[in-house]
């Protein structure tokens, strides 16, 4: 044995160097050259995408997760929800359980087959049961969209070999692309890849629509498909540029209700008297235009200059008006041309106010002298405002509880309507839908009427690609 310990010692101070070097050259070319040129040759069609926004492999933007995998569910552009992944839905205890049964041969990307206990949403207050062919969700409550909340793509995640020695988590799903490789920074997504048979798609994120844009100038991107405005590149030569308006985005001005510069009546003046578009961009309700419970005909507030001044002598303001509006910079142009209307409006309703006979104390008209005043910012606070111009997505259910219940966090706009919290709380909970059609179109009589927002336009997206 000594022998051998004397052979292997002097071989090491002999070849030890070299052999040290032929162990990390090897790991180097296996796991990092060898990958890199078969990457190269690969003779797929490639696309780098541009996104905003900071990202995990955990929380993956619905543009990326839905060429994965799909849901149990899915809902089309009428908010309309069908069988996707399940083959059939049945509602159970009135409306509490939801039972779905899994269609038979799908199967996962790492060729496993899909069980019904591998559906794993995470669903607070929910007991998930399941059975050889279907899974069952118990809910504390009845809750009508549901069957929606289910059409999120299904996920598993599952460890890979990475670097030849290495492991890290990955998740593989059922659709025509997969994950092939990631790349964190600071503990966020910097790149991802996917790729199917014939394709792959390497998205690259930003942290603001200017830098993704910078990022496209100077090649690093090649197509960018969620734009707010098209960032100069319209004379860009060698490029397509599309334009395309959503009806699930709108721009509102959000009132704070609890201010009392903002009554019903100052609220439904303000909102007589900006101009809108005229077309088919105008957004009227905070249901999209296309879902089955829309509202045809629904209060418009179309520009009415006495009807707002009418409005205004109904219910003169008590103190002083004096208010900023909070907006972004994408929308700051029509900040600025809703204060010179409202200056208008206010200048004129003054006037009036100075010569009626039915205003006995003229020193109240002194208050209707406005001072208004923009505030431009990229985060604006939802906790701390008076008015707010921003854009809002509009959910594929309409319900609207969360953003307009008054018991809710979520509704920045402290937004009080006993009737409204009744209908909101029946609308979740009603099964049938053309009841469900009956509650949310009463929904939006009696909420438009009330006017806590300003619904202006639809919001318009670009997609940009080389």
């Amino acid at each position: 044995m000594r022998k051998y310990y004397w052979y292997f010692t002097a071989y090491l101070k002999k070849h030890g160097l070299v052999l040290v070097s032929s162990i990390i050259g090897a790991i180097i070319i296996f796991s990092i050259l060898v990958p890199a040129l078969v990457t190269s040759l690969e003779l797929k069609d490639r696309q780098y995408i541009g996104m905003v926004g900071k990202y995990t492999l955990d929380t993956l933007p619905i543009e990326i997760t839905s060429q994965i995998s799909s849901g149990l569910t899915k809902v089309d552009e009428k908010g309309i929800v069908t069988p996707n992944v399940a083959e059939r839905i049945s509602i159970e205890d009135d409306g509490q359980s939801y039972r779905f049964i899994i269609r038979k041969g799908i199967k996962w990307q790492d060729g496993s087959d899909l069980e019904p206990e591998d559906v794993a949403y995470q669903l607070k207050d929910t007991e998930i049961i399941s059975t050889k062919n279907d899974i069952v969700f118990k809910l504390p409550a009845p809750f009508a969209p549901f069957p929606g909340v289910v059409s999120q793509p299904l996920l598993k995640k599952v460890q890979e070999q990475y670097r030849v020695f290495l492991t890290r988590d990955n998740l593989i799903g059922i659709g025509e692309y997969r994950i092939s490789d990631y790349k964190i920074k600071n503990n966020q997504l910097s790149q991802i890849t996917i790729d199917s048979i014939t394709q792959r798609k390497v998205y690259r994120f930003y942290l603001s629509e200017d830098e993704m844009v910078l990022a496209f100038k100077r090649g690093e991107i090649d197509i960018i498909n969620e734009l707010s405005h098209a960032h100069s590149l319209e004379s860009w030569q060698n490029i397509t540029l599309e334009k395309e308006m959503k009806t699930d985005r709108y721009l509102a001005l959000f009132f704070d209700n609890n201010n009392p510069l903002f009554p019903k009546n100052m609220r439904q003046a303000l909102s007589y008297s900006i101009t809108k578009p005229t077309d088919n961009s105008r957004a009227i309700s905070p249901i999209n235009p296309e879902n089955w419970a829309y509202l045809e005909g629904g209060k418009s507030y179309q520009y009415d200059l006495d009807r707002a001044i009418e409005r205004i002598m109904d219910d003169l303001p008590a103190q002083l008006i004096d208010f900023s509006i909070i907006t972004t910079s994408e929308f700051q142009s029509e900040a600025e041309k809703l204060k010179s209307e409202w200056l208008e409006l206010f200048s004129k309703a003054k006037e009036t106010c100075n010569n009626s006979d039915d205003v006995k104390e003229k020193n109240i008209c002194d208050n209707l002298n406005a001072n208004i005043s923009i505030k431009v910012t990229n985060f604006p606070d939802l906790n701390n405002f008076e008015a707010i111009l921003i854009g809002q997505e509009i959910p594929s259910d309409p319900d609207q509880y969360s953003l307009w219940h008054s018991d809710q966090p979520t509704n920045f706009t402290h937004y009080k309507n006993t009737r409204i919290d009744s209908l909101l709380e029946k609308g979740r909970t009603t099964i049938d839908q053309t009841e469900r059609t009956e509650i949310y179109q009463e929904f939006q009589q009696f909420f438009l009427e009330d006017a806590p927002a300003i619904f202006i336009r639809f919001l318009d997206n670009y997609r940009i690609s080389r």
